[in-house]
């Protein structure tokens, strides 16, 4: 399966860089992390189809990230580790990984699992849609949001609310354009509906620590913060 995307979580960046040309070589999109404090925020970013995460890793090791994603996603991870002894790949597997390689190895070795965790995945369906939500996900498929522990089930005028301004982030986004994306599924949206969505996912927001998220502009709409 080729032309995927792919996320790289790997503090080395010689090794990180050999992994990434090698795969790209294979038709792959790949992603690097860059920031080992905040790998939800960049995993959400990039939408990856298939994480490859080192086990030691600076702040939070490889099996915290993996715990991590697995409350909001459940992409194939490989993990690759230089502590390639058997409590290690147990541990791995155990925290929801769903393959392991030893370092050093052969760029052969890692294109093979990547190539076979790939088929295996996606015989089953797409991969989740996640937007990053100030610190949170967004999981665009199912309707959720994810902050730390808490998870929220939002209504489907909020989901398109909150959709429509993370991925206009940073640009103020109209009542007149928010009210149209409503309308695709509702028969009839006024000003008073708009208003009654967006005053409740502010609440639900708030309730995860997500206080002013969604900014008012009078006159012109709604704002998200890039």
């Amino acid at each position: 399966m080729n032309g995927c995307r792919i996320l790289i979580v790997e503090d080395d960046p010689v090794i990180a860089g050999a992994m990434e040309a090698h795969l790209q070589s294979w038709g792959h999109h790949v992603t690097c992390v860059r920031d080992f404090q905040n790998v939800l925020a960049e995993f959400a970013a990039a939408g990856p189809q298939l994480v490859l995460l080192d086990v030691s890793l600076p702040f939070f090791n490889g099996y915290h990230w993996c715990a991590e994603l697995r409350k909001v996603s459940q992409v194939p991870i490989l993990f690759i580790s230089s502590a390639g002894d058997n409590m290690n790949q147990i541990m791995a597997m155990n925290m929801g990984g769903d393959d392991f390689l030893p370092k050093p190895f052969d760029l052969a070795v890692l294109s093979a699992k990547v190539q076979a965790l790939l088929r295996r995945a996606y015989d089953f369906g797409a991969p989740a849609r996640l937007l990053n939500c100030g610190g949170a996900v967004l999981n665009v498929s199912d309707g959720t949001l994810t902050a730390g522990e808490k998870r929220l089930d939002l209504t489907g005028n909020e989901l398109k609310i909150l959709q429509m301004l993370l991925e206009n982030r940073g640009r103020i986004v109209s009542r007149d354009s928010l009210m149209t994306r409503l309308w695709e599924s509702d028969a009839f949206v006024d000003e008073n509906t708009l208003t009654v969505n967006v005053t409740r996912l502010r609440k639900k927001l708030e309730a995860v620590g997500l206080e002013n998220l969604i900014r008012t502009k009078k006159g012109a709409g709604y704002l998200v913060e890039g």
